[in-house]
């Protein structure tokens, strides 16, 4: 999250703003066109923060916002545009682009600074939300397979006892019955809590998260 993409053609002000989002403690990725931006943003593990100026030579700052817009993204991505130009047509046209921000030139820290922390709230709660998202999938995909589930295990269940009932405690497959039947029973005890979670919490997973089934409620 503290990672920030700059694309500026001119080296004074490129070098100018890699300093000082240096100095606040952002990984700087720097980048001289739109082409050399392009690359940058499709590497394994780029940024999501992305200043792009928008007079650049090959793909200008507008052109790379349309073109990552019109892909497939499974980030979220926020976009804002350095420009010195201030008519509202323009504004218009980058935000039609998909630009989310502008930063007018000559620009001061204070303002940089603070679009830049707008930018990063804004993506931490489009990532939780995304993250939300998944994990209601992930929860009603598995409701649907314990449902699924749910009807052969109570027949696995009732007969287990029925034959529990014709066996004499003390034979031999009185006990593997009765260990069956519990693991039965406890299986279809979660399939219920599945199918009945309402509000539910997550916990970390490897480099993941997942469902707290014992945390979560209906």
């Amino acid at each position: 999250m503290k990672k920030i993409l700059i694309a500026e053609d001119d080296i004074t002000s490129r070098t100018l703003l890699q300093s000082v989002l240096s100095k606040w403690g952002y990984e700087v990725t720097a980048a001289s066109d739109g082409h050399e931006a392009w690359a940058a943003l499709h590497e394994t593990d780029a940024p999501c923060l992305v200043i792009l100026d928008w007079e650049m030579p090959g793909i200008n700052g507008v052109e790379l916002c349309r073109r990552l817009r019109e892909e497939q993204q499974e980030r979220a991505l926020y976009l804002i545009l350095l420009t010195s130009r201030g008519e509202s047509g323009d504004m218009v046209l980058g935000l039609e682009a998909g630009a989310d921000d502008f930063i007018a030139k000559p620009y001061n820290n204070a303002e940089l600074k603070a679009r830049v922390g707008v930018g990063l709230r804004i993506l931490m709660l489009q990532n939780k939300m995304r993250e939300r998202e998944k994990l209601q999938g992930v929860l009603e995909m598995a409701g649907a397979v314990c449902h699924e589930l749910n009807q052969p295990l109570q027949v696995v269940s009732g007969f287990s006892e029925m034959l529990l009932e014709e066996i004499d405690p003390g034979e031999k497959n009185y006990e593997n019955l009765s260990t069956i039947k519990e693991g039965v029973d406890r299986i279809s005890a979660l399939t219920r809590k599945i199918m009945g979670i309402t509000q539910y919490k997550a916990k970390p997973y490897l480099k993941s998260r997942i469902i707290d089934i014992d945390q979560s409620s209906g």
